[in-house]
């Protein structure tokens, strides 16, 4: 068993394995926001939807923001990571440089003054969440990786970008198995 999985905490990445088979996680790297005795949440980096933050929520700044797949929790709910830090009250840290949350009215404020640009934040529709011992049980049965966050993942890479490239930083083994192509089956 890798030890990284004894070390699951908010901060962390999970990389899905080549051959995950549903579709909602399908190459996918969520960066995990909450771990606990309770459960986990995250939210899934690379899958981007067809549409704009201001599309979605009234009263929005017309700044160009794109909007992500969470997870498949909860899709009513938009959620934001971003890089402001102590700039957007009420946020939380969860690996250096990278925050989730805050407070939405100051967040349109920054957004609306340019105090924050598109690059700086990223919008999810709904999240990814286990509840006690889900996880546990998927880290077991493989289905996922266990990485370290990099801010560069949300705020620099392309998303068809992060899957390879997490996996790439895990070295070893897992450079091979970043190169396997996304067409590739498990037939």
């Amino acid at each position: 068993m890798d030890d990284s999985i004894l070390n699951i905490s908010s901060g962390k990445i999970l990389i899905s394995q080549p051959f995950m088979e549903d579709p909602q996680f399908r190459q996918s790297v969520i960066v995990m926001c909450e771990h606990n005795s309770d459960g986990s949440l995250g939210f899934v980096m690379n899958k981007p939807l067809n549409m704009k933050i201001n599309e979605l929520v009234q009263d929005f700044p017309e700044q160009e923001h794109d909007v992500y797949f969470g997870g498949p929790v909860s899709t009513d709910t938009i959620h934001y990571v971003h890089r402001l830090g102590d700039l957007l009250e009420d946020s939380l840290e969860i690996c250096k440089g990278v925050y989730w949350g805050g407070d939405f009215n100051k967040l349109k404020f920054l957004i609306s003054t340019d105090i924050v640009k598109a690059h700086d934040i990223r919008f999810f529709v709904g999240y990814s969440g286990w509840s006690q011992g889900q996880l546990q049980e998927e880290l077991n049965g493989n289905s996922w990786f266990v990485g370290d966050m990099d801010p560069n993942y949300i705020f620099k890479l392309k998303s068809e970008e992060i899957w390879q490239d997490a996996l790439k930083n895990k070295g070893n083994t897992y450079t091979v198995i970043a190169q396997m192509n996304k067409g590739f089956s498990n037939n």
